[in-house]
């Protein structure tokens, strides 16, 4: 099969989009489009029409024609499942199938085009993979997006919190007649000499959190909450005096670590990697059928430990495992397991040994997998019921962990295509319909256990199973199970080693079938 061209022409042949796979001029595919409407006899049930040269085969679309131009050796069957696949993807970028509506989606087709045929030849593709390969969508682009979505607010809410603390410290000098320190504007050198000396403490400093609305709104556009003004200089004397301290530090823009050592547990508002800095991480893989029940749920969760200091390699990590769930941990091959065992403590099996520098190394790890509805951390119910005018449909969610602080929650449900917008009434949070995709995403910036439950409801035509698999994605601060690292120490004498740490829950899968 060699496949010279696909176009979508009205019923005078006037080609409205056309897209040549293999070299051809614009005079002849006008040509060859031109001549089309002259060679269908009146009255004839066939989809395909022969010249010298070509064959066309076609397929009505209303007033339009969808043409494929092929060589006369081409396999007609071949050419027949080509041009039904062609006529399925115009639907998918187009509501209306007018000259108007195909001339404003034309580039989607065309890329849509290629996806299907390459260089003359049929590619082994279906519909669905056309669609995600047009798309080009990403989960971790999301994942990204969501982070850094949250960073954003936290650098802002800390950002009024600094305001508030110099407007008070200058009412509070101008009170009692001293004069007012020169603090040089917002985010300035004077700033970080107060900000600064506050960082190391032996009492717990708990951070304020931004207060939530009744009804969360999720920002949306471009957001300036990072533009902080001269906050280097801040950051700056902040690593000056670690550094005056003995600590080798490495500063990161995009990671909000927390600063430890054997007696706090402190949020640094400065972004920086201390000389031991771990990393936990969880993602979690589950499954849920529309009609209740836990299908299969597995969580991987694995403590990261990178250390940049020579002087600090040879260390032992004291993890605290509060957790009931029943999860699996499992040891790097090099940590002595006797040890962690009976203490929970991570040393090296060789006490004589250092952790390599520079290198992130996975020294515990575990598993957790369960078909127990209980264990699912936030349940979704999908209630799609028929009606005179299609489906009314109600969704809803609640946070059974509520230790837990679920951000920049997105639950997608998916629309049949062709049938226009839902119409929402009832919704906690907000909504978007993404027409191109055929999805209904709702959009909840916080679950938390002050707003561990919500609803929507929409109406839109179609059938109840059109309305799933319904997934879920999310970022969390907070791990699923509560194991984390309390206290670093060397392994001579046993004196405490600050660290940072970072921990984060992350959806690998979350799906409701």
């Amino acid at each position: 099969m060699v496949l010279l061209a696909a176009a979508v022409c009205t019923k005078a042949g006037k080609a409205i989009v056309s897209r040549q796979f293999v070299e051809m001029t614009r005079t002849r595919v006008e040509g060859l489009l031109a001549a089309f409407p002259k060679l269908m006899g009146l009255g004839k049930q066939h989809t395909f029409v022969e010249t010298e040269s070509v064959r066309y085969v076609y397929q009505p679309l209303d007033k339009l024609y969808m043409v494929l131009v092929t060589t006369k050796n081409s396999n007609i069957l071949e050419d027949l499942e080509t041009l039904r696949l062609f006529s399925r993807v115009i639907p998918e970028y187009c509501r209306v199938l007018e000259e108007g509506e195909i001339s404003d989606h034309c580039f989607d087709l065309i890329f849509a085009f290629d996806e299907i045929v390459a260089l003359g030849y049929r590619e082994n593709v279906n519909l669905a993979q056309i669609r995600t390969f047009t798309e080009m969508d990403s989960h971790e682009e999301k994942v990204f997006r969501a982070v850094r979505e949250t960073q954003e607010r936290e650098a802002k809410a800390e950002m009024r919190r600094k305001a508030k603390e110099l407007q008070q410290i200058r009412r509070d000098a101008e009170r009692s007649g001293k004069k007012v320190p020169g603090f040089g504007g917002f985010g300035s050198a004077g700033m970080s000499s107060m900000s600064s000396g506050s960082i190391i403490t032996d009492t717990i400093i708990e951070p304020e959190k931004p207060k939530m609305a009744t009804v969360p709104v999720r920002p949306t556009g471009s957001s300036k909450a990072l533009k902080l003004g001269a906050r280097g200089k801040e950051v700056d004397n902040f690593v000056d005096k670690l550094r005056g301290e003995g600590e080798t530090i490495t500063s990161n823009t995009g990671k909000r670590p927390s600063v430890c050592d054997d007696k706090t547990s402190i949020l640094t508002p400065v972004y920086v990697f201390l000389s031991v800095h771990m990393r936990v991480e969880e993602k979690i893989s589950l499954t849920c059928g529309r009609d209740g029940g836990l299908q299969n749920m597995e969580l991987l969760g694995m403590i990261t430990l990178r250390v940049t200091d020579d002087k600090v390699s040879r260390i032992r990590l004291m993890v605290n495992n509060y957790d009931k769930k029943g999860v699996q941990l499992q040891t790097h091959p090099n940590v002595d397991k006797k040890l962690f065992t009976s203490d929970s403590v991570i040393g090296l099996k060789n006490p004589e040994k250092s952790f390599p520098l520079d290198n992130d190394v996975g020294v515990l790890k575990w598993r957790l997998q369960s078909t127990d509805d209980a264990l699912i951390p936030l349940t979704i119910n999908c209630w799609p019921s028929e009606s005179a005018t299609g489906c009314d449909v109600n969704i809803e969610y609640e946070l059974q962990e509520e230790s837990l602080e679920l951000n920049d929650v997105v639950i997608a449900i998916p629309i049949p295509s062709g049938v226009g917008a839902p119409v929402v009434g009832d919704v906690d949070g907000e909504y978007k319909h993404d027409s191109r995709r055929n999805v209904l995403e709702w959009s909840l910036p916080v679950i938390d256990a002050k707003n561990k439950s919500g609803s929507l409801e929409f109406s839109v035509a179609g059938q109840p199973s059109d309305f799933f698999p319904v997934n879920v994605s999310f970022v969390s601060k907070r791990n699923y199970c509560d194991i984390q690292v309390a206290k670093v120490t060397h392994v001579e004498g046993d004196a405490p080693v600050k660290f940072s740490l970072e921990t984060s829950f992350l959806v690998d899968k979350y799906e409701i079938l």
